[in-house]
């Protein structure tokens, strides 16, 4: 059996303590992630949301600034690049919308003037093609709802994950959730989620 001289135990205690340290930052950051996209979700649902966390501008001046960002750094370094692809496929969804209102307008108003001018009765095309606007709308929408709860889901299991692994008080990690069809998660009295 080997005993350990005090320096090698203290070195222990410090890389335990720093690990902790940055387990925890890293689990606020997670939190703060799953509170910023569920209130984008909810705001996509038509709810009133005053949830203000500018997180896209504070990751990138942590970037720019060239500080670690403790959990994508530390913890799994792909969650950025995850958190990344499932914000463009939403935003995506949500130009795609704005891009089909405007055409079809556009559309719309082509058939009113060729109406006017031919006296051929071409809106009746126009108004025709509204009905696609509103499926396009939907579609668009639910798209972009199912990315964000796909992100806030996948950023509970990994909050789960690390609380596990670092054996933190999930208590100490509540988030605010908006929408309440997460798997993982209890509410307590005050409203707030429990990664369970």
């Amino acid at each position: 059996m080997r005993v350990k001289d005090s320096i090698e135990v203290a070195l222990e205690l410090n890389e335990k303590s720093v690990y902790s340290h940055i387990a925890h930052e890293s689990a606020e950051d997670i939190k703060r992630i799953i509170s910023s996209m569920d209130a984008e979700r909810a705001k996509l649902r038509g709810e009133v949301v005053y949830h203000q966390d500018d997180w896209d501008a504070l990751i990138r001046e942590r970037i720019r600034k060239g500080k670690r960002h403790t959990a994508f750094d530390f913890y799994n370094p792909l969650l950025l690049d995850i958190w990344e692809k499932k914000v463009k496929e939403a935003k995506k969804a949500l130009k795609f919308i704005k891009y089909s209102i405007g055409i079809v307008t556009l559309f719309i108003g082509a058939t009113i003037v060729i109406t006017m001018v031919s006296g051929y009765p071409a809106i009746l095309l126009g108004l025709g093609i509204a009905p696609i606007l509103l499926f396009i709308v939907d579609y668009s929408k639910e798209k972009a709802d199912l990315a964000y709860y796909e992100l806030v889901q996948f950023f509970i299991h990994e909050l789960k994950g690390i609380i596990e692994r670092f054996q933190l008080n999930s208590k100490e990690y509540k988030v605010k959730l908006y929408n309440r069809d997460y798997d993982g998660v209890e509410f307590d009295r005050s409203g707030k989620a429990i990664v369970k």
